[in-house]
């Protein structure tokens, strides 16, 4: 009988060991990390908590807990230990040492997810460069335990040698990648560029990982994205041109989710990306109230949208998954206490027609007066302003096209050097 052979490989065992210092955060801290290992393709094994003030320099967590991981490890047959915080390089060799398994910390576990869905030749470079940006610093530590395999005396020489070989390719790896991320920001910034000649204006949806923003793109631009409620289904922005109930045109920008302590590393490598919600005109800030914790996770996303520089840009609130609050009531409270908020359903539809009048409002307000004499050579210029506002007034006259039209920034400028009083 003829042996079969799977290509399928086994499905990894993950051990979790939470480390906070708020005893609320417990369950919603479970809740995301076993989201993340099931997105990096994961089984959830077990898990065990510790509270503690600061982590022990040696192991993050003490001897007597490590002792514990060990056993539950074991015991439940888990082939990795995940901890729900960022481990030093000496924290990682030390507890595989002693735990006897591999142990990797909630980046690595965000930056293999990246690794997974990056598609696009922009978001591999990015992810990459994040990963080798994270093993840096933590490549004297797994030098040092293999100097002490060694022996040490007499053979420190080679390894150290070893270690600054590694480390300059390392480096100069990272310089490469920067430069490629670099022509990838030139091509974005070309492509704004383009998007000027069509002075439209902007509009970036943004939101924690898997609060429903590729399903609202999906309902605004009648298109196909992936709409997965894994974190991080979305790594490469998507534009996309829509018409507004009043008929003008805006440009909707999908962007990669946030999460609770969104590595620095991914932040920076991610930066050309998440710097096309710089250059929105107005963000929609989509809030999933059927989480519990979605006053943290709001609260997450405005942070890191402060870090990358967009706090000043006009913001939408919109509560999605209103559908599934189990007191209707809840949606009409929210948008009564927030400001410029609505309250949808990007999944079911409910909650459109207003969030297309928020929208049409809140992008009329950057819309400014502009009176100009368009010359006929320039008539198409003229028409134009029908295209990127609303023109009051318009005549034909001997020396050109009058106009009084309210239209947004870009527009005004193309018309300032025929500008009248």
């Amino acid at each position: 009988m003829a042996a079969h052979f799977s290509n399928e490989i086994p499905t990894e065992r993950l051990f979790l060991v939470y480390v906070n210092e708020e005893e609320s955060e417990d369950t919603y801290c479970e809740l995301e990390l076993e989201g993340l290992v099931e997105a990096a393709g994961g089984e959830v094994a077990g898990s065990t908590r510790q509270r503690l003030d600061r982590p022990h320099k040696a192991t993050c967590v003490g001897k007597g807990k490590v002792e514990e991981i060990k056993a539950y490890a074991a015991e439940t047959q888990a082939d990795v230990v995940v901890f729900d915080c960022e481990l030093t390089g000496i924290h990682i060799r030390n507890l595989e040492e002693r735990l006897e398994k591999r142990v990797i910390d909630r980046t690595q576990l965000i930056l293999d997810i990246f690794a997974r869905r990056a598609k696009t030749r922009e978001g591999m470079l990015q992810v990459e460069l994040a990963q080798l940006s994270y093993s840096l610093p933590r490549l004297m530590s797994v030098y040092t335990k293999f100097e002490r395999q060694r022996g040490g005396i007499g053979m420190r020489g080679p390894g150290e040698t070893k270690l600054e070989s590694d480390r300059r390719l390392v480096r100069d790896k990272i310089a490469r990648l920067n430069e490629e991320i670099d022509d990838v920001k030139r091509h974005r910034e070309m492509q704004r560029e383009s998007r000027k000649d069509q002075p439209y204006a902007t509009v970036a949806i943004v939101g924690y990982t898997s609060a429903g923003k590729s399903t609202l793109m999906n309902r605004l631009c009648h298109t196909d994205l992936l709409a997965d409620a894994m974190p991080f289904a979305t790594l490469d922005p998507t534009t996309r041109k829509v018409q507004l109930p009043d008929g003008h045109s805006v440009f909707f920008v999908d962007t990669v989710g946030f999460i609770r302590k969104l590595p620095t590393m991914l932040v920076a490598a991610f930066r050309a990306t998440l710097e096309e919600l710089l250059h929105a005109d107005l963000l929609l800030h989509v809030v999933d109230v059927s989480n519990p914790e979605w006053e943290m996770q709001m609260d997450a996303v405005t942070d890191t949208v402060a870090v990358l520089g967009g706090q000043d840009i006009p913001v939408l609130t919109l509560f999605n998954k209103v559908d599934a609050l189990p007191d209707k009531n809840m949606a009409t409270e929210l948008v009564a206490q927030w400001p410029d908020s609505v309250a949808i359903s990007a999944l079911t539809g409910l909650g459109m027609p207003d969030l297309a009048a928020a929208i049409v409002r809140m992008v009329h307000e950057r819309f400014g007066l502009v009176k100009a004499l368009v010359p006929y050579d320039h008539a198409q210029l003229a028409e134009n302003a029908y295209r990127f506002g609303r023109v009051i007034n318009k005549e034909y006259r001997d020396d050109g096209i009058y106009l009084e039209a309210e239209v947004v920034a870009e527009m005004r400028g193309k018309l300032a050097p025929y500008a009248v009083t």
